[in-house]
């Protein structure tokens, strides 16, 4: 069985790893020369997406695909480099994950969003993941592929929580009234990913979350009783100095349920919240 990855980061090679355990064989696309030997040291395949004749070498009899790679104002680089090939190589696989994001339904208010929900995209970058949700539709219609969209909130996991953060130095409460986000572990958008390849649907749409949507000065807060380090200071939102880029990120407020992929994939997250989450990643040294 062979897996293909279009950017083999943070959750692309947790994936990799969760097949080649599997017995699998994986294939993907690298950044740089560098990352490319670190990937080859693990075991995985990599190849230049803008080789394509390495690239149809590569999916020719593949049984799987991820998308990771988020899209450009041209749209999803990973679609432009993969479906030629894959027509090329007269591969066709029985699943392709597609990794959006939550931020494809804007803000709700606080309220619940389904898959269902409108997409109300907000900024930039999500309404370049409705496109390209859009786009990844329509190609597997048109073309019978088994194409399945992931949307994510905010990812944590070894290496990249409210742990790390406070570590650096970096950590921050910063406090709107009301303001509340979904989040999940690493590892559960794996087991997500597994469950879907398991039961392959096509055109299905999956939110990825944990079940407590929660304010974020909570989650920081806790982090820190867990190192035993003092709390940040409450920073209102309205102070000086927060980026444009965080006051976009405050600007959307939901709650996301996960609903939908726990009854048709059968999928539960091992950390339902942030708490057993950030304990998990601080007992594994994390």
């Amino acid at each position: 069985m062979r897996l293909f990855v279009f950017g083999l980061g943070y959750i692309g090679q947790a994936f990799s790893r969760a097949l080649m355990a599997r017995g699998w064989e994986v294939a993907g696309t690298a950044r740089d020369a560098a990352s490319a030997a670190r990937l080859a040291a693990q075991g995985i395949q990599t190849v230049d997406a803008e080789d394509r004749a390495a690239m149809i070498a590569a999916l020719t009899g593949v049984n799987a695909v991820l998308i990771t790679a988020p899209p450009t104002a041209e749209g999803c680089p990973g679609l432009e480099a993969v479906i030629p090939a894959l027509a090329a190589a007269q591969a066709f696989p029985d699943w392709i994950g597609y990794l959006s994001t939550t931020g494809v339904y804007g803000d709700f208010e606080g309220r619940w969003v389904f898959e269902s929900s409108p997409l109300k995209a907000q900024s930039v970058e999500g309404a370049r993941r409705v496109g390209a949700e859009r786009d990844w539709r329509q190609v597997g219609r048109g073309m019978g592929l088994t194409v399945t969209t992931f949307r994510l909130p905010g990812i944590y996991g070894p290496g990249r929580s409210a742990l790390d953060r406070l570590r650096a130095g970096e950590g921050r409460r910063i406090v709107k009234e009301g303001q509340v986000f979904s989040r999940i572990h690493r590892d559960d958008i794996v087991s997500g990913l597994l469950a879907s390849l398991d039961r392959p649907r096509a055109g299905g749409v999956y939110n990825l979350c944990d079940d407590e949507p929660s304010p974020p000065q909570d989650v920081m807060e806790h982090a820190a009783s867990l190192l035993g380090v003092p709390a940040p200071p409450d920073l209102p939102f309205n102070a000086l100095g927060l980026s444009p880029a965080t006051r976009r990120f405050y600007a959307e407020n939901k709650r996301v349920s996960n609903a939908l992929a726990k009854a048709e994939l059968g999928w539960r997250p091992k950390y339902p919240t942030y708490r057993e989450g950030l304990a998990a990643i601080l007992a594994g040294g994390g």
